[in-house]
């Protein structure tokens, strides 16, 4: 059985994520060409060494000490999946607030674990203020398939500092 609750900032650890499998082997991604979006073959592993790890509990843990939101599905009491959304607007009257993850571990992905995680974060989103959640994604063919079924489209402002960051990743926005 999943259970799905909000971390708090102390129990956010490296350990945590000792069952945590965050692979992915891509084979295809969407990239922006002459204005048009195509798929071009760019096979590659994505997956994440233990500095990922220790940059990413960093990250979390500093999600929660602003105010924002970290919010895990667990199965059999381990970590199977998180979210976590950036507090503060952005983007002008669009009216933002970043989600900065969403990650589902490869042995439970397709059980609907990332749509609920989504969801939680887009009620968490609006109930914060925000009118649509801004999101620079992988640029994957099946990580954009997701985002596409979670009713999301391509930001009508784009995040310079994300664009700089991930010049590859698909700059999204998802009404609340």
């Amino acid at each position: 059985m999943t259970e799905y609750r909000r971390l708090n900032k102390d129990e956010i650890c490296q350990e945590l994520f000792n069952g945590f499998i965050r692979h992915q082997e891509v084979t295809k991604c969407w990239r922006r060409e002459n204005g048009k979006w195509i798929i071009k073959d760019d096979p590659f592993i994505d997956d994440w060494a233990e500095n990922d790890y220790i940059f990413l509990v960093k990250c979390l843990k500093n999600t929660i000490a602003a105010g924002g939101f970290v919010y895990a599905a667990f199965y059999n009491g381990i970590l199977k999946g998180f979210v976590s959304v950036e507090p503060g607007l952005s983007g002008g009257e669009q009216g933002y607030f970043d989600l900065s993850s969403i990650h589902v571990s490869e042995d439970m992905r397709g059980n609907g674990i990332g749509k609920t995680l989504f969801n939680a974060a887009k009620e968490w989103a609006k109930e914060n203020g925000a009118l649509k959640l801004y999101i620079s994604a992988h640029s994957a063919v099946e990580s954009q398939a997701f985002y596409k079924a979670m009713g999301c489209a391509e930001a009508q402002v784009y995040n310079k500092e994300h664009v700089e960051k991930e010049p590859y990743d698909c700059q999204l926005e998802c009404g609340l």
